[in-house]
C-alpha cells in the first residue's frame, strides 16, 4: 500500500498523504515523496495541491523504529527526511497545503514547506518534540520563526500546545482559515487559479524570498537580477509587456493575459 500518492490534472499535482490512521510520515512516505517531486519536475504541472486522507493530516514521524537506532543511524534517517522534504520546498512552482485536523511534528514540518497554507477550522498545529525531549528534527522551529517571529515559535515549541488554526492565521502562519466541508474545494480552486498564472515569475519570486532567508534584504538585492533578467526572455513576457505597453499608448485598460508558464 502506498503512503503518499500523487496525480497531475488540468496543470495541478495532487499530492495526497495515505498512511492511515494518523499519515505517520515514515521511509515509505519520504522515497515516495521523493519520487512525487521528480514526478512533478517532468510533467506539465504549475502548480502543487499537498493534501491528507483520514481524519487527520499527519501525527508526524514516524518513531516506533527510533529507540532501536544508534546515533548515526539517527542522523542518516533524518538527513534523508530533510533532503526531501527541502526539495518539496524548493519546487519552482506554488504549493499549496490543505491541512485538517492534527498536524503535528514532522507533519507540520511538511506543511511549512507549502508557499500557501489553507487550514480547516477543525486544525490543530504542534510541534511534540519537546514532549519527548528532541527538537524539531526538520526545521519546524525556525520556519515557524520566519513566519511567525521568534518569540511565537519558542512558544510552541517549548510548550508542544495545539495551536488552534486562528492562531496560526493571526500569526502569519496559515494564510486561510476556511469551514471543514469547503477545505479541499476553496484549496482546490486557489491552485487552480495559480496554475494558470505566470509560473517562471513565482519561481524567481520563491528563489528571492530564498536569498532573503538566508542573508536578508542585502543578498535578496545582491541575487535580484541574476532571477529577475532571465524572465525578459520568457515567453510570457514577450507576449504580455508589449501588449500592455500598446494598451497603455492606447488609453485602454489592459487586457487579460493567459499565461503559458514558459
Amino acid at each position: 500500500m502506498s503512503h503518499l500518492t500523487y496525480s497531475v490534472e488540468d496543470r495541478v499535482a495532487t499530492l495526497v498523504l495515505e498512511n492511515s490512521p494518523q499519515n505517520r510520515i515514515d521511509e515509505q512516505m519520504a522515497d515516495e515523496l521523493a519520487e512525487a517531486v521528480d514526478a512533478v519536475g517532468r510533467s506539465d504541472a504549475r502548480a502543487v495541491l499537498l493534501r491528507a486522507d483520514g481524519p487527520d493530516f499527519s501525527f508526524g514521524g514516524d518513531i516506533v523504529t527510533w529507540p532501536d537506532l544508534d546515533p548515526r543511524e539517527l542522523r542518516t534517517l533524518f538527513e534523508r527526511y530533510m533532503s526531501v522534504f527541502n526539495r518539496f520546498e524548493r519546487l519552482p512552482l506554488p504549493v499549496i497545503a490543505a491541512v485538517h485536523g492534527l498536524c503535528f511534528g514532522g507533519g507540520f514540518e511538511l506543511a511549512l514547506r507549502a508557499d500557501v497554507i489553507f487550514a480547516a477550522e477543525s486544525a490543530r498545529f504542534g510541534h511534540p518534540e519537546q514532549s519527548i525531549a528532541v527538537v524539531t528534527l526538520l526545521g519546524g522551529i525556525y520556519r515557524v520563526a520566519e513566519r511567525a517571529g521568534r518569540s511565537r515559535a519558542s512558544e510552541w515549541a517549548l510548550t508542544s500546545e495545539q495551536v488552534p488554526p486562528a492562531v496560526m492565521a493571526a500569526a502569519g502562519v496559515v494564510n486561510r482559515v476556511v469551514a471543514d466541508e469547503a477545505l479541499l474545494g476553496e484549496a482546490s480552486a486557489f491552485a487552480q487559479r495559480v496554475a494558470q498564472g505566470p509560473t517562471r515569475a513565482y519561481a524567481a519570486h520563491k528563489a528571492l524570498l530564498r536569498a532573503w532567508a538566508v542573508g536578508g534584504v542585502a543578498a535578496a538585492d545582491e541575487a535580484m537580477f541574476d532571477i529577475a533578467m532571465p524572465l525578459f526572455e520568457t515567453e510570457d513576457v514577450k507576449t504580455t509587456l508589449p501588449s500592455a505597453v500598446d494598451a497603455y499608448k492606447a488609453g485602454r485598460a489592459r487586457p487579460a493575459f493567459g499565461f503559458q508558464g514558459r
